[in-house]
């Protein structure tokens, strides 16, 4: 039997293989967004993949699952709503951004709705940790806003939107307590029964413009890596580590996929952005730690 103080390799490789498709995530949105796919054409393909590789495990699903008004909620705001946000955010605000906004500010905005919404105080190592969090985004935002620069304003503005829609999401799945396997295949049909008829009709494309290689890319890295496989990793490194180690590896993502979007995107690096990139890892990294209620 493993002990604490041992977890299994199973666990870490599983926690890393969720940092690296996370990292991907946000490297992978951000380049689709530098096309002229639309932010819809990037979500019509992730949950057109995803929907098409995940029927044909569908057919046990119980037939109640499909009047469960609490799944269909679910998959509104985690599948579309969230999706839609941060696909269209990606076009206007760089990936660095978006490490910091996205899984960065989770820690943040999960504490605070669970505080709010069902009186949860936050222990002390997550009080700390949200500082750490609060001084990286400060870090970015001052230098920008000195400076005058609002170019990246709309979707730095969007990020935060989908942030806090996942984070929604995510008190919510924790509340309401689903199964795992049910929840990822009822969110990835149930998002496409409602998006994917909204933007057949109605939305505007930019699939006709965008190369061959952009529309595979996105469709199967989207469609499977953070649907299907981080879904299954992130399980398994719970279960192995526990979910304080698990999230705290996660608080990798922010400074790795900052970095890595200098040389595969040719995002600059400002000091500022660095020092706000390593505290906001330093502070999920931190707030995922155990701790007294502070």
């Amino acid at each position: 039997m493993h002990t604490a103080s041992r977890p299994p390799w199973q666990g870490y490789a599983a926690a890393l293989g969720v940092v690296c498709i996370w990292t991907g995530f946000i490297l992978i949105s951000r380049w689709g967004g530098k096309s002229p796919l639309t932010g819809y054409d990037v979500l019509a393909l992730r949950l057109g993949a995803a929907s098409l590789l995940l029927l044909p495990f569908c057919r046990d699903l119980p037939r109640t699952v499909w009047r469960e008004r609490r799944l269909w909620t679910l998959a509104a705001i985690g599948g579309v709503l969230y999706g839609v946000v941060v696909y269209t955010a990606f076009k206007y605000a760089p990936a660095a951004h978006g490490a910091i906004l996205l899984p960065g500010m989770q820690p943040f905005l999960v504490t605070a709705l669970l505080w709010l919404a069902l009186g949860e105080r936050p222990t002390r190592n997550r009080l700390i940790g949200l500082t750490g969090i609060a001084l990286g985004v400060l870090c970015v935002a001052l230098p920008l806003l000195q400076a005058g620069d609002w170019r990246t304003l709309p979707g730095d503005a969007l990020m935060l939107v989908a942030s806090l829609t996942w984070a929604v999401y995510s008190v919510l799945v924790r509340q309401w307590a689903f199964s795992p396997w049910v929840l990822t295949r009822f969110v990835a049909l149930g998002s496409a029964l409602l998006y994917l008829p909204v933007y057949v009709l109605w939305l505007p494309k930019g699939l006709a413009e965008a190369s061959a290689t952009q529309l595979i890319t996105q469709a199967l890295y989207q469609g499977i890596g953070p649907t299907i496989i981080a879904m299954w990793l992130f399980l398994l490194a719970v279960q192995q580590l526990g979910a304080a180690r698990t999230g705290a590896l996660i608080g990798l993502v922010p400074v790795l996929a900052g970095l890595a979007a200098v040389p595969l995107l040719g995002e600059p690096l400002t000091a500022s952005l660095l020092l706000g990139l390593c505290a906001v890892s330093a502070g999920a990294w931190y707030a995922a730690r155990p701790g007294r209620v502070a």
